[in-house]
């Protein structure tokens, strides 16, 4: 009876193994007739800043807090008048609570200085008149006839510039990026003696804001790249 079953069984073993060899060899033919390029398109624009963040500080020093008070209460309206006079809207000006530094009561701080209290005033103006923040900016030296010193060294308080539209220049841009990502895979197609086919896949990178140099801070560089995969035809 064992006999019996023994050519039945070779037969099936040997045509198992058979088509195991045509499926491996199918579908390494199968992997060999896919053919892709991947390839990355860039797109840059440069474009001005839309808003502007400036801090105007200044400092007050002496022993008498309510003589400070009242010094800063003046300052403060100088400068408010000033940004006023110069075009600034009120809705774009802000004072913030001064912030006060007892000399005397630093763990650390040096006990023999001329006076007591460090007081720091900070008014900022958040707008989008770039032009002519800019342009008081250069102006603001100004009061120093009046009497108030605005601190110009210290970097917790950096005019900042900003763009805010990105999303104006996201479709446009990545557009264009598509299309140079395009532009080289066909060169790259061309040159193996192929053809372009579909997308087999894209992948839109992150966009980034930069300035353009350290001396022209607004004036931004944006910036996109996009990968795309595509299949190759013979």
């Amino acid at each position: 009876m064992k006999n019996k079953w023994i050519a039945p069984a070779i037969i099936i073993a040997i045509g198992l193994f058979l088509l195991g060899q045509r499926i491996e060899q199918g579908i390494i033919r199968s992997k060999e007739a896919v053919r892709t390029v991947s390839v990355k398109g860039l797109s840059e624009r440069e474009v001005p800043a839309d808003r502007v963040i400036w801090p105007l500080v200044y400092k007050e020093l002496g022993d008498d807090l309510g003589g400070i008070y009242r010094a800063i209460n003046t300052k403060n309206a100088i400068v408010i008048d000033f940004l006023k006079s110069n075009g600034i809207a009120e809705t774009d000006i802000s004072v913030a609570a001064p912030a006060i530094i007892d000399m005397q009561a630093e763990r650390y701080g040096d006990r023999n200085v001329p006076y007591r209290y460090n007081v720091t005033s900070v008014i900022t103006v958040s707008s989008s008149q770039v032009d002519r923040v800019r342009e008081l900016v250069v102006k603001q030296a100004s009061l120093l006839e009046k009497g108030v010193a605005i601190v110009t060294s210290d970097y917790q308080y950096n005019t900042q510039y900003l763009f805010t539209k990105l999303n104006e220049l996201k479709p446009e841009m990545i557009a264009e990026a598509t299309q140079n990502a395009r532009v080289a895979a066909e060169k790259f197609a061309k040159d193996s003696d192929s053809k372009l086919g579909k997308i087999s896949s894209a992948y839109q990178g992150q966009f980034s804001i930069e300035d353009r140099d350290a001396n022209t801070p607004y004036l931004k560089h944006v910036r996109v790249v996009t990968s795309v995969v595509y299949y190759l035809k013979n």
